[in-house]
């Protein structure tokens, strides 16, 4: 595993340009980004509401796109399921993101901790988190998590909370380096794992499966018990669609 492959590599083209990245975060290629969440608008300063804003109505339920069959969902695939949350969980969320999004990033920083305290660690939900990159920053950012073990989640978490500083970085090997050094990567294990041929295919059979049997096409997208839901759900919207399933 230590030894450079003669066959491609995640190494050999981290070098991807930042504008195309840009052009393929949370969407297929050559598409227009979706509309469904706007990171940048999500939030604003407290300060900065009014008092009549300042306590909102529950959200309503965001209408689903469609279903899929649970018993299809929740078969193996080619790499080990990641999840948070009990497996007798009355409310199962599959959700398919890409490294690279912003808006997988927005959820993740924002709803995950919130949909964590009130419903995964209360054994009400639980939250299985599928690999779906759309270009080789992605891929290898997954694959890292992988290479990390059980500090799946907690690597998945610094690469979104530092989405902006290694995504689009120049020197993206670099960047990505100094983020695994706080998981224990040293510069020999990071290069053998950024050249495990065999987990960059694993890392994409599980792209291809979503997209060729759920129909996934834009990231973030969750499957809640079998309903489809696409973008960066707020928690409000995740408590209006789970609410009603416990």
């Amino acid at each position: 595993m230590n030894r450079l492959l003669s066959r491609r590599s995640i190494l050999t083209t981290l070098a991807v340009a930042p504008a195309a990245l840009a052009l393929a975060a949370c969407n297929k290629v050559g598409e227009a980004e979706a509309e469904t969440a706007k990171p940048a608008e999500a939030a604003k300063p407290a300060d900065a509401m009014k008092p009549a804003e300042a306590a909102k109505p529950a959200a309503a339920a965001p209408q689903s796109s469609g279903s899929v069959d649970m018993t299809a969902l929740l078969k193996p695939g080619e790499l080990p399921e990641r999840q948070l949350g009990k497996d007798d969980a009355k409310v199962t969320i599959v959700e398919y993101a890409s490294m690279t999004c912003p808006h997988c990033a927005h959820f993740h920083e924002t709803t995950l901790p919130e949909l964590k305290t009130k419903y995964i660690d209360t054994g009400k939900a639980r939250l299985i988190f599928r690999e779906f990159p759309f270009d080789p920053r992605a891929e290898a950012g997954f694959m890292l998590a992988r290479c990390a073990g059980d500090n799946y989640f907690p690597m998945v978490e610094v690469l979104f909370k530092q989405q902006q500083n290694w995504a689009v970085a120049e020197n993206v090997k670099d960047a990505m380096f100094q983020l695994s050094k706080l998981a224990g990567f040293t510069q020999e294990s990071f290069n053998a794992c950024l050249t495990d041929q065999k987990l960059l295919e694993q890392v994409r059979s599980v792209q291809k499966r979503g997209a060729d049997e759920f129909k996934v096409d834009s990231t973030p997208t969750f499957f809640i018990n079998g309903q489809t839901y696409k973008g960066a759900l707020s928690i409000e919207e995740m408590s209006a669609i789970i609410d009603p399933l416990l």
